[in-house]
């Protein structure tokens, strides 16, 4: 970032959409586009090449896959630039590739001018911004994170009628501890009670 202004690069296979994309951008004084890309791996190429501060990277392109592209870019530093993606896509594969991948940001195309430059300041800034359905999906994915064997231990015992005092006893832990684990399995599972954690997890196939 040289004196207060944001260099940005265009990750799009569509040149009518960069171009909007420039217009709206290009008329901020604190934005500047220093380049653009028809596909990931071009992105990566011109990347090395501007320096920019901020990608804003769509997903699906004839000429290279975004989320390639995004891995090929935190490969060579895990910090800049700062990538947002911005698509029409958004599915659970999608969002949470992108994000794995080492995307800052993900933002759908259907937005206005002012949340997009409010948006890629942001992720110049070091903030990281979601469209709300990314968001939405990012929680859902934290509560279904995968249990671990312990946890899966104590909910197995919890199944066959065990209470925390003797799930505490068969495992040679402390009722803390167990209480602990289900309040653990309870948030992975989005549940409230055991009953339906030992439901959910008969349906996900973890016991």
């Amino acid at each position: 970032m040289t004196a207060g202004v944001v260099t940005v690069l265009i990750a799009d296979d569509h040149p009518i959409v960069r171009n909007g994309i420039r217009g709206m951008l290009d008329g901020h004084e604190r934005l500047r586009v220093v380049a653009e890309a028809g596909g990931g791996p071009e992105a990566v190429v011109q990347v090395q090449r501007h320096e920019p501060d901020v990608v804003l990277m769509d997903l699906r392109m004839p000429e290279g896959d975004g989320v390639d592209a995004i891995r090929a870019l935190r490969a060579r530093d895990s910090n800049r630039p700062a990538i947002l993606v911005l698509t029409t896509y958004e599915t659970d594969r999608d969002i949470t590739a992108a994000m794995d991948a080492g995307a800052d940001g993900y933002l759908l195309k259907a937005l206005g001018r002012e949340e997009l430059i409010r948006s890629v300041l942001d992720v110049a800034a070091g903030r990281t911004v979601l469209a709300p359905v990314a968001a939405q999906r990012l929680v859902a994915r934290r509560r279904e994170e995968r249990l671990s064997e312990r946890e899966i231990e104590v909910l197995r015992a919890i199944a066959d009628g065990g209470t925390n005092r003797s799930v505490a006893q068969q495992l040679f832990v402390s009722e803390a501890t167990v209480k602990t684990h289900l309040l653990h399995i309870y948030s992975k599972l989005g549940v409230g009670d055991r009953a339906a954690a030992v439901r959910v997890a008969f349906e996900r196939g973890l016991l």
